[in-house]
């Protein structure tokens, strides 16, 4: 690919009016530039602003809380703290570095800094109070820090939302270059692209084949090799440099480059071999005198599973009280729908391989599964499972619950009974097990689930190999946030309908 493609592939539209056109490189630094410095500032002054915004609201209504709208007699101490406290608030979050872009926009990294500068202005304002004496209505702490603490959240995670909008439509990203061999770049480059959301805009990458002319590989200029890696970053104003494992980037080329990019403004990050195991899993030991990842066991066994059982157990049992009336009027309109039983069972696998009858409320005609064989050439499906997204078998009753996975919800007693759990993997069906290669095997460590990861990224439109990475990912990284995290989302992906077919 040219530069003159580059160019018209990665600039600013409108950031370079008029009839004198500077190069590729000039064109491509001036994009980076904008995309970096145009918006990491600002976005990080609202944060302030918002932040500040929340501390206020939140002593004005601990202050009415306590002491009520006409009710004189607010101590001084009192009065004080709640003028105060949005500028110590802020103060409070540039302590923990909550406003360092390395912990912005992406993880739980963020929030975590979040609970720890409250818990830290707690912790100050009760020894403050206690050491000088000071009379401090507590009611009014009680209220105002903690309501501070869920505002300040509700705002960051609200503008986390709004930055992925934007991104999604192309704007706020992160130039990115990738180092490594072809097969990791290719590997990367898929990763990133599966979700704009997070704003990594691929240029190039440097290859250690890279004869120095003007090549692409798989449609990806090669701007270099390894060793070009900073006249790169420095022509284009690259924002994030992505190594990947490499035999030409060792330990001590690693360093040298690290220590070269310190001096530019871009960021750099380091793909391990492991890349799909998440970060709580990976630690950094030191090893004789080495920094040595180790990868602890994923969290599948002793008390984690317990809680997580009792957990699926309890939910599903409240679940199938709250939600009898919906549940009842599904199987009324079922049974007045079409003829036939209101339950479908199939036969499933479920952990270590055994069998169990999965219930669904029946959204198909009885003779469904006798028509697969002559509508199999028209499946919409991923080359595995079939799927059609105007399935004719379907009744008119059973395509509303499938859009919203009404017909789903029998399964809580296969919950109850044990044999699924509220968040896992897909439950796959014995034909599809016969096919099963080794990573997918995986899945059968743990119980399949009512929803997960496959329900909140896209359900049917998912393709096969995104299915397995997801399943396998969901296995290798359990945590009880993670399926609170999935069923919080499993709420929006259900009443948008996507992938419901």
């Amino acid at each position: 690919m040219t530069s003159d493609a580059i160019r018209s592939q990665h600039t600013v539209p409108g950031a370079y009016p008029g009839s004198d056109r500077p190069n590729a490189a000039d064109r491509l630094r001036g994009a980076g530039t904008v995309a970096r410095r145009a918006w990491r500032g600002p976005f990080v002054r609202r944060l302030v602003l918002w932040d500040a915004l929340c501390a206020s609201a939140a002593a004005g209504v601990g202050l009415l809380a306590r002491f009520g709208p006409t009710e004189g007699g607010i101590s001084t101490a009192s009065l004080v703290i709640a003028v105060t406290l949005p500028a110590v608030w802020v103060f409070s979050m540039l302590v923990a570095a909550s406003y360092e872009s390395r912990f912005l926009w992406e993880g739980p990294e963020e929030f975590r800094r979040v609970f720890f500068a409250a818990a830290l202005l707690l912790a100050l304002v009760g020894t403050v109070s206690w050491g000088l004496e000071l009379e401090v209505a507590r009611g009014f702490v009680v209220v105002a820090l903690p309501l501070a603490t869920l505002l300040t959240l509700a705002s960051r995670q609200a503008h986390r939302w709004w930055l992925r909008r934007q991104r999604v439509h192309g704007r706020f990203q992160q130039t990115t270059l990738l180092v490594g061999h072809r097969n990791g770049v290719v590997a990367m480059r898929e990763q990133l692209h599966r979700d704009v959301s997070h704003g990594y805009r691929v240029i190039g990458c440097c290859l250690p084949s890279a004869s120095g002319a003007r090549e692409t590989f798989d449609g990806l200029p090669v701007l270099g090799g390894p060793e070009d890696v900073i006249e790169v970053v420095r022509r284009y104003e690259v924002d994030t440099v992505a190594v990947l494992p490499s035999p030409e980037l060792d330990g001590s080329a690693l360093r040298r480059l690290g220590w070269e990019l310190e001096k530019t403004r871009a960021d750099l990050l380091l793909a391990p071999s492991v890349s799909e195991v998440a970060g709580p899993r990976i630690r950094v030991r030191p090893v004789c005198g080495l920094s040595l990842l180790h990868m602890e066991r994923p969290e599948l066994r002793g008390m984690r599973r317990l809680v997580k059982e009792s957990f699926d157990r309890t939910s599903a049992a409240l679940l199938l009280v709250v939600l009898a009336p919906l549940l009842v009027a599904a199987a009324l309109a079922v049974k007045l729908d079409s003829s036939g039983p209101v339950f479908f069972r199939q036969e499933r696998v479920g952990r270590d391989g055994r069998r169990f009858a999965m219930l669904k409320f029946r959204s198909m005609r009885p003779d469904a599964e006798r028509l697969v064989a002559r509508l199999a050439p028209m499946s919409d499906g991923n080359g595995v499972l079939f799927k059609m997204r105007h399935d004719p078998r379907v009744t008119r009753v059973g395509r509303i619950l499938r859009r919203y996975s009404v017909d789903e919800l029998p399964q809580l007693l296969n919950i109850l009974k044990g044999d699924m759990s509220l968040v896992g993997p897909r439950p796959p069906l014995p034909s599809e097990v016969e096919r099963f290669g080794v990573e997918m095997n995986r899945r059968l460590v743990v119980k399949p689930g009512l929803t997960g990861l496959w329900q909140v990224s896209g359900r049917s439109n998912l393709s096969w190999d995104d299915s397995v990475r997801l399943d396998v990912h969901y296995v290798d990284n359990w945590s009880l946030l993670m399926d609170l995290t999935i069923l919080w989302r499993t709420v929006g992906a259900v009443l948008k309908g996507d992938g419901a077919y």
